[in-house]
């Protein structure tokens, strides 16, 4: 199971980023701990100066917008 976090301020891209991933996850029948974040502190740790951000197994793989359909897919795989 991957973890993976949505950084951002709750924001409506934010929002999307999140279920754009739960969708995909669903599609592709994977298993993932889906977290949102938004304490600017923790933002701030990871190092993310644009959000949203996505890190999957404290890995961060993507800042700044909406992250691609096809991205997230092949992060899952």
């Amino acid at each position: 199971m991957k973890t993976i976090k949505v950084l951002g301020s709750g924001c409506k891209s934010c929002v999307a980023t999140a279920e754009l991933i739960k969708q995909a996850a669903d599609s592709l029948a994977v298993e993932i701990d889906l977290q949102k974040v938004d304490s600017p502190a923790d933002i701030m740790a990871y190092g993310v100066m644009s959000t949203p951000a996505v890190v999957i197994d404290e890995k961060i793989v993507h800042a700044g917008g909406i992250p691609k359909e096809d991205d997230i897919k092949s992060w899952l795989k």
